[in-house]
């Protein structure tokens, strides 16, 4: 009976870290690429459809305090963390790959969405004008050093399945891309009038991401062989 059921069996519960290299879309036309890292508690609802409570941090710098960075001399760098509830749907929820090669292969691109809170944290930002031809030297930028914004992140990727000695999928490595949306003006600290500077879009940030995952926890049946013993 155990070798009947398996390949079609996975775990329920999963843990992981990641790495990540990220970037903002703000208010600043300069951004600086910055590693960033996090770690999840995951619940696979299937072999292909994971929800992650995922806990995210890095940093995010642009601008800068000289004209060719930046023509008023802003320049903000803020040292993030996140909090993220996702779900990712794999191609193998929904295609059958049974006996096809090729498909065995994309079963694992991945796309996903979900909601959390972006907690913005200012470790260096230039709130004057630097330089007189924009106006005074007294006049402050309008923003806050901390803040806390609603954020919705779209996700693709692709999944690597490492199996165990239980034809179950024990490890997993992920790579994949997330562009996070961010609702309110915290990402950069700045908050600037709209009539003076250009602030048409919500601000984003952007990050390619590499991550390892263990599963563990109660063994369930799903209803289609997971692993593909003809590879």
């Amino acid at each position: 009976m155990a070798k009947a059921q398996s390949g079609f069996n996975y775990y329920e519960w999963g843990a992981g870290f990641g790495g990540s290299y990220g970037r903002g879309f703000d208010d600043l036309n300069r951004q600086v690429w910055h590693p960033g890292g996090s770690l999840n508690l995951t619940y696979n609802y299937s072999p292909y459809v994971p929800m992650s409570l995922e806990f995210q941090f890095g940093t995010l710098e642009g601008g800068g305090r000289t004209p060719d960075k930046d023509q008023f001399g802003r320049y903000s760098k803020n040292n993030y963390k996140a909090l993220l509830l996702h779900a990712d749907l794999q191609l193998g929820e929904i295609i059958d790959y049974d006996n096809s090669g090729f498909l065995n292969v994309i079963k694992n691109f991945y796309g996903g969405t979900g909601i959390g809170a972006m907690f913005n944290n200012m470790k260096d930002i230039q709130r004057t004008n630097l330089y007189l031809y924009n106006g005074p030297n007294t006049y402050v930028f309008p923003g806050k050093d901390k803040s806390v914004n609603l954020m919705v992140p779209l996700r693709l990727g692709y999944e690597f399945k490492i199996y165990d000695d239980y034809d179950q999928v024990g490890y997993t490595i992920t790579l994949g891309y997330q562009h996070s949306y961010v609702f309110g003006e915290g990402l950069d600290g700045y908050n600037d009038n709209t009539q003076k500077f250009k602030n048409n879009a919500p601000d984003q940030f952007a990050m390619f991401t590499l991550g390892f995952k263990y599963n563990f926890g109660n063994t369930v049946s799903y209803t289609k062989l997971v692993r593909n013993f003809r590879n």
